[in-house]
């Protein structure tokens, strides 16, 4: 069972990574274009969209990804709890 928790943390961080790409690609303009651009959009964006409808934008930042990526830490930490209960 210590693999499930290894992959489920490798799973998180992976994704974590991705939106954090994503958010340094809305720099960027063309590179939201490219076949990469386009496949974390298609990845990272259904996961946001529930936070940006929620949470304004401030002037020209949008500081939902920052709050998405701290809910799925929190959801991180949350599952690793559990399973550590569950299984210990």
């Amino acid at each position: 069972m210590t693999a499930v928790i290894s992959i489920l943390n490798f799973a998180f961080t992976v994704y974590q990574y991705m939106i954090i790409a994503y958010i340094l690609m809305s720099w960027v303009p063309q590179m939201r274009g490219t076949g990469i651009g386009q496949l974390l959009e298609r990845l990272v964006e259904p996961y946001l969209a529930p936070f940006r409808r929620f949470i304004p934008p401030l002037g020209f930042i949008d500081i939902s990804p920052i709050v998405a990526l701290i809910a799925l830490r929190l959801a991180q930490s949350g599952l690793y709890a559990i399973l550590e209960q569950i299984m210990f």
